[in-house]
């Protein structure tokens, strides 16, 4: 058995933590990058911090989620305010953004040069520049994860910037900048999270550390998920999900996802829906589909198994079975109220082009059963 395991230098977790980014932000540097979502208000008490600590800074907003263009503006920004430090507050999209701009402080050249797909693809040579990644919600864990994801219009498709060197220098974690995400967003975001520990312990990448990561996280978000969706300042809810993201972040950069995310590049490419829509709406379907493939071309498998064990840890069953977290993540979605695809724009005739593509991408590869086109197919309709 060999595995690796890399994560953010420092990783700092509990209530009222976000107090403490300016204090931290003196031991990087002086001159602040400060990557925000639409509301810039809600970061307003880090910025008066930043400025009792007698540290410069400038404000980048991301809103929706990030495109090459929206990533090269930042880029240009911070280089013109010669920052030698990033703070990124905010969600997934804005921590991407955030690491894209700390990598590039710090190594020459251009955007496109270590873009994949559409870009040349080169490695990093250089550390990314001081990063203090700040959560505001509960999905992606990028605050841990070695990759940001950008969107491409023109070739309606989202590519990845990607690299060890881009971990942030630390992730403060505080689960109460969670309290204000309307019941949309905690569906989405929250059923990401899932998707991500779930897809990371089934894969064929998992390892002995992801595997008990992603059991905490799964057991947390099972009992506290729609405890946040139904009443948003639940203490121990908002916990439970910003624990069950951060492993789902832990996890997902150092073991494999599967056919959910295998989907998800495409399909944001091609729709305008958000990525935790769309891993909430195909999850069920490809959990079923995984099972079914796996019983009848791979019964032996110990995936198999670990979808008993997904099970049990969401239901707080111990007899339960593959089946039964089918039923409750069905359940589950429909009580969240995650719409269907075709509101975003997904029709039938473009199912061809988002099999195609997502076949081809790396998530799929780490599928715990090769899935068929035609399996493939199925898991748009029903999700559509």
């Amino acid at each position: 058995m060999r595995f690796e395991f890399a994560t953010a230098t420092r990783i700092i977790f509990g209530a009222g933590t976000s107090e403490e980014v300016a204090g931290l932000a003196t031991e990087m540097g002086r001159r602040a990058f400060v990557v925000t979502g639409r509301t810039v208000e809600r970061v307003r008490p880090v910025l008066e911090q930043l400025k009792k600590h007698q540290i410069e800074h400038v404000t980048f907003t991301v809103a929706g989620e990030p495109t090459t263009d929206m990533a090269r503006q930042g880029v240009r920004k911070a280089r013109q305010a010669k920052a030698d430090l990033v703070i990124s507050i905010g969600g997934g999209s804005v921590l991407d953004t955030g690491k894209v701009v700390a990598a590039m402080l710090t190594n020459r050249g251009e955007l496109e040069d270590y873009l994949e797909v559409v870009g040349e693809g080169k490695p990093l040579v250089l550390s990314a520049a001081g990063h203090i990644a700040v959560p505001t919600t509960a999905g992606t864990g990028a605050e841990v994860t070695r990759n940001s994801v950008l969107k491409v219009p023109e070739h309606a498709v989202k590519v990845s910037m990607r690299s060890g060197l881009m971990l942030p220098r630390m992730a403060v974690v505080d689960p109460e900048l969670t309290y204000s995400m309307p019941p949309s967003v905690t569906a989405s975001t929250g059923l990401d999270a899932l998707t991500q520990l779930m897809e990371a312990y089934v894969s064929n990448k998992a390892n002995p550390m992801t595997d008990g990561i992603c059991r905490e996280g799964l057991r947390r978000a099972g009992r506290s998920l729609r405890r946040a969706y139904e009443d948003g300042c639940n203490q121990i809810g908002r916990e439970d999900m910003a624990l069950a993201s951060l492993f789902g972040g832990l996890a997902l950069a150092n073991a494999k996802l599967g056919a959910v995310h295998g989907f998800a590049g495409p399909l944001g490419g091609m729709t305008s829906a958000a990525h935790g829509v769309i891993c909430a709406r195909l999850l069920p379907y490809v959990m079923q589909a995984n099972v079914q493939a796996l019983r009848t071309r791979a019964a032996d498998s110990p995936s198999l198994a670990r979808y008993d064990d997904v099970a049990q840890l969401l239901t707080g069953m111990a007899t339960a079975k593959a089946s039964d977290g089918v039923g409750w993540v069905n359940e589950l979605c429909a009580a969240l109220k995650v719409p269907a695809l075709r509101e975003f724009g997904l029709k039938e005739q473009d199912f061809p082009a988002v099999v195609a593509k997502s076949q081809k991408s790396s998530s799929m590869k780490g599928n715990p059963v090769q899935l068929a086109d035609d399996e493939l197919i199925e898991i748009l309709e029903n999700a559509g």
